[in-house]
């Protein structure tokens, strides 16, 4: 029985099969690494345009979506504003045109961040499933096709909309005017 650590005698020509064997297999993978040199460049090359592609209609369609759910949100909010009561009127016609221009004010304010291009339209008038009653309409357009959020890429035609529209009423008591 030998001990653990003593050491075992080695042939020369053990050692110099070793180092053979371990050049050729050397050689081999230094021959591989040759014939694939540039396939990482050539499969980035190949794989970039797709991801990059669907990053930017990702970026585009989120964009969008936040806009148009910010015209929305302000054309209910303008809505809104449209209920409360505006002093210095002295007419239900003067009280109604007060608060409709308090709705725009609000609405527009809402969407200053589209850089003032998203015009607010209110208008009031009686209801049509009321005739009693008075509403108050607010509407506010986003023209995309003029002012995109994000620019359009050459030679890549995302169906995109035209215009982001968003619209909201109030109807209003003619008791409860001024």
């Amino acid at each position: 029985m030998t001990p653990l650590n003593s050491a075992r005698p080695v042939s020369h020509d053990a050692c110099q099969h070793d180092h053979a064997h371990s050049l050729a297999h050397t050689e081999a993978l230094n021959a591989r690494r040759r014939t694939q040199r540039g396939t990482m460049a050539v499969e980035f090359a190949i794989v970039f345009p797709l991801f990059f592609l669907v990053f930017y209609a990702i970026v585009t369609y989120s964009m969008i979506f936040v806009a148009q759910q910010s015209l929305t949100m302000a054309a209910s909010e303008g809505a809104r504003a449209a209920l409360r009561y505006q002093p210095g009127a002295t007419s239900a016609a003067s009280a109604l045109a007060l608060r409709a221009s308090a709705a725009c004010a609000t609405a527009t304010g809402l969407v200053n961040w589209l850089a003032g291009s998203a015009p607010c339209t209110a208008t009031y008038a009686g209801c049509s499933f009321d005739a009693t009653m008075q509403c108050v309409s607010v509407a506010l357009n986003y023209n995309y096709a003029s002012r995109p959020l994000v620019p359009p890429l050459p030679l890549i035609g995302l169906p995109v909309p035209a215009s982001l529209t968003a619209s909201a009423m109030v109807q209003l008591n003619p008791e409860n005017l001024f």
